[in-house]
């Protein structure tokens, strides 16, 4: 498969979009007004979506590139996402918070859990790039010996 590397505008706004999301939801959290088990509920909620994302992401790139994957555990990514996303709004639906704070949690929740995907594949998108130039390199090098010792 060719892959191309993602550029290095594309890497650092997908990471800052990461921080800034997570960052907001995590002040959010940390200024609103509720009980300290709803501020827990929130907090394992972003940290199970942003895992939740990551591995059906993961799970897709990996049926794509050919490389095995059971399908139970690609129903369980699937399910898990949207479990993780059913949460929060049940969460959000229930809470005694104003309209505008529901509204910025979901925000910075939906930002977070794009951003760490778009991360993800960066990272993946680098580390394929970079075995195949080295599996390149290493043919064009094979190639330049086989020359040497046929002259």
């Amino acid at each position: 498969m060719n892959i191309q590397a993602p550029t290095k505008s594309y890497s650092i706004a997908s990471i800052a979009a990461l921080i800034i999301g997570a960052g907001a939801y995590g002040i959010g959290l940390f200024n609103a007004d509720m009980a300290l088990n709803e501020k827990g509920y929130y907090l394992a909620i972003i940290l199970y979506g942003l895992f939740s994302m990551v591995s059906l992401q993961k799970t897709i790139r990996d049926t794509l590139e050919g490389i095995t994957t059971s399908k139970i555990y690609y129903i369980l990514a699937w399910v898990s996402s949207g479990f993780a996303i059913a949460l929060l709004t049940i969460g959000l639906i229930n809470a005694d918070l104003l309209l505008s704070e529901k509204g910025f949690f979901a925000m910075a929740y939906v930002l977070s859990l794009f951003a760490a995907v778009s991360v993800q594949k960066n990272v993946r998108d680098k580390q394929g790039f970079v075995e195949d130039v080295e599996t390149s390199t290493s043919l064009s090098n094979d190639v330049e010996e086989e020359k040497i010792v046929e002259k």
